[in-house]
Parts: C-alpha cells; sequence; structure tokens
C-alpha cells in the first residue's frame, strides 16, 4: 500500500509541476498573441495541476489508519477526491464556455508570434508524454485518479493540435477561429468533467463485482475438498483494492460443526492470502445425502425452473422430510421484465409438482459472475 500511494504522489507531483509550468507559458502566450484558445488551454492546464494536488491530498487521507468511528479505514476518501476532480474539470469547462460565447461576439483579432507557436508545439509533445506516463502508471497500481488524468492529458494535446490549426489558418487566410475553437475545447472539458463524474458517482454507488475476480475467487473456494460449489459472493468496497465479502458454499450434510468451522477458517484465509479479500461470512448450504428420492426431486424441480426465460440459477437445495420443506434460491436476470411477478410463476409451479411440501423459495440478486 505504501508503494502504491509512493507512486500515485510521485506521479501527482510530476503532473502539476509540468501543468504549472505548461499553464504559465500559454497564459504569456495567449495574452500577447490575444488567443482566447491558447488562454483557455493555459485554464485546463491550471486545473489539471489542481486536480493533481487534490489527488495527493486525497491519497493521504485515504491512507490514515482505522480509528473507532471508522474502523473500515478511510479508503473510500479516493472516491470522493475523485468527484471533486470531476467537479473542477467541468467548472473549468463551463467557464470557458462562457468566456468563449462572449468572444464570439466581442472578437478581437489575435497577433501570433512564432514563438508562441513553437510554445504550443512544445506543449503538444510534452502533454503527450506527460498523458502516457500518467496514465501507465495509473494503471499500474489502480488509480482511477491518474487514470484519469492522463486520459485527460492526451485529450489535452487534441485540443492543443486544434489550436496550432487554427493559427495557421489565421496565418495563411486571415479567418479568425479563435472564439468558436475556444467553445469547442470548452465542450470537450465538460463532457470529460461529466464522464468522470458519472464513472466515479457509479462506483460511490457500488458496482459489479469484477467478473475475473469473482470468478478466480469462486475457483478457488471450490477447490477445497468438501466444497461442492460456491454462491451469493458479495464483495464491499472500502476503497481501492479493500475488499470485505461474503459467501455461501455448500457442503455435504453429513460434516459436523467442527468439520465446517476448520473449513471456513482454510478458506478464509486463503482468500485473503491470495486475493486481499476478507471474507466476513461463509455461509453453508446443506447437501442431502440419506435419501436418494430426494436427488430425484431436484432434478424435477431444477428442470422446472430452469425451462423458465431470465432465469440464471438454482441453488442451495435441501428437503426437509420431516418437516414436508423444500427449500432452493434462484438467481433470476435483471432484464426480466417482471422479476417478482416471474418468481411467483415459478414459485407456483414447483407447488403444482409437490403439493404435499411447503415450498420455500428465495429470490437472490445476479451480483457476480
Amino acid at each position: 500500500m505504501q508503494n502504491r500511494d509512493a507512486i500515485i504522489i510521485q506521479t501527482s507531483i510530476i503532473g502539476i509541476l509540468t501543468n504549472i509550468a505548461l499553464a504559465a507559458f500559454k497564459a504569456f502566450v495567449g495574452v500577447i498573441s490575444h488567443s482566447i484558445a491558447i488562454t483557455m488551454d493555459a485554464v485546463n492546464n491550471l486545473s489539471d495541476a489542481l486536480s493533481s494536488v487534490i489527488t495527493i491530498v486525497g491519497t493521504k487521507l485515504a491512507n490514515k489508519a482505522p480509528d473507532a468511528k471508522h474502523p473500515m479505514g478511510y479508503g473510500r476518501v479516493e472516491y470522493l477526491s475523485a468527484t471533486i476532480i470531476s467537479c473542477i474539470v467541468l467548472y473549468a469547462g463551463i467557464t470557458a464556455f462562457v468566456e468563449s460565447i462572449k468572444s464570439i461576439f466581442h472578437p478581437s483579432s489575435p497577433d501570433y508570434k512564432t514563438i508562441a507557436l513553437v510554445i504550443v508545439s512544445v506543449g503538444v509533445v510534452v502533454k503527450v508524454l506527460l498523458g502516457l506516463f500518467v496514465k501507465k502508471r495509473g494503471q499500474k497500481v489502480n488509480s482511477n485518479s491518474l487514470i484519469a488524468s492522463g486520459e485527460d492529458a492526451l485529450n489535452d494535446a487534441i485540443i492543443s493540435v486544434t489550436t496550432l490549426v487554427a493559427a495557421i489558418i489565421y496565418i495563411f487566410f486571415h479567418i479568425s477561429l479563435e472564439a468558436y475553437l475556444g467553445a469547442i475545447i470548452a465542450a470537450i472539458i465538460i463532457k470529460s468533467g461529466i464522464d468522470l463524474l458519472k464513472d466515479t458517482l457509479s462506483q460511490i454507488l457500488g458496482e459489479r463485482i469484477d467478473s475475473h475476480l469473482s470468478k478466480e475467487i469462486k475457483e478457488t473456494i471450490n477447490s477445497f475438498d468438501g466444497v461442492n460449489g460456491s454462491y451469493d459472493l458479495v464483495l464491499n468496497s472500502y476503497g481501492v483494492d479493500r475488499f470485505l465479502g461474503s459467501v455461501h458454499i455448500e457442503v455435504l450434510d453429513t460434516m459436523t460443526a467442527r468439520d465446517i468451522d476448520e473449513l471456513s477458517r482454510k478458506i478464509s484465509h486463503t482468500i485473503y492470502e491470495k486475493y486481499h479479500v476478507l471474507l466476513t461470512g461463509i455461509g453453508v448450504y446443506s447437501i442431502n445425502t440419506l435419501n436418494n428420492h430426494i436427488k430425484e426431486m431436484e432434478d424435477k424441480i431444477h428442470d422446472c425452473v430452469m425451462g423458465h426465460d431470465h432465469v440464471l440459477q438454482m441453488h442451495g437445495f435441501y428437503v426437509n422430510e420431516e418437516e414436508k420443506t423444500i427449500q432452493f434460491d434462484i438467481i433470476i436476470d435483471f432484464d426480466a421484465e417482471d422479476r417478482p411477478a416471474l418468481f411467483n410463476h415459478i414459485h407456483g409451479d414447483v407447488e403444482e409438482l409437490y403439493p404435499d411440501y411447503r415450498i420455500i423459495m428465495a429470490m437472490d440478486s445476479d451480483i457476480s459472475d
């Protein structure tokens, strides 16, 4: 974790220094050449520098040790810092758009100098190199803030190229596109801010578990002797790569409490060591072994349930002959038009198959692959 934080902070500092230098040069060029596009580009560089500062602060706060009030730590601060960065980018875009519209109605002729074009050209090269560097670092340490900053820097390079094109058009054809280009740049910045904000809010709301991770965890759990299947894997994120979760395992009804306890401890230890996921709860589904007739019942009910569209899975099947109950869970696809209605329909079909039993059926959500 310390190595990850050090990489994020180091990369952010490089981004800050680079963006401040570019902003200073572009602001100077924008003023002396009366170029609203170059000036707006300078403002964009300043917002990038501020975003890097917030990334550093967020990383420091996220690494605070857990306490009584926040026993799961402060890892989710990174999501909040990413939200702030998104709002800054959005505000910068809106401000730039307003200034550009003003310039369309009150235009001023730009006066490009050779040094201005050289500085903008150098800025393009620097932004491309910075964007690739920051994005690669972000992917290496799984930092959404760095990845977003890297992508933003690459977008800035494209914006600077369009600024150069406008300058060349003005020099050779004396057609000023400054204000209109400024509005286009601002619109791109606004879209970038909205996209970043949507991604961050989605993470805060809680996204589906990464398919690769969930499948690997289940495969590892299923590899243990005594485990016949794993279901209902839930992972709650408390920051980047900080997960608490729970899962159900299917075991034979002949296992003792001691056997299950030992098995659960082994599973929890292995999953934490291998994936850094803390399983705080491992539930149990019991498999009938004392009555061969129950297997026939399960197969019949399974065919009935899975014969319905949008049913993804049936698991946790168990029959209690003494109490005359049949228990199992089903997973219904979110794409189903009316999930509760489908659930009730399936429940009724199973009751028709075994009217002498009480059907205890639960609907699980499709939360992991």
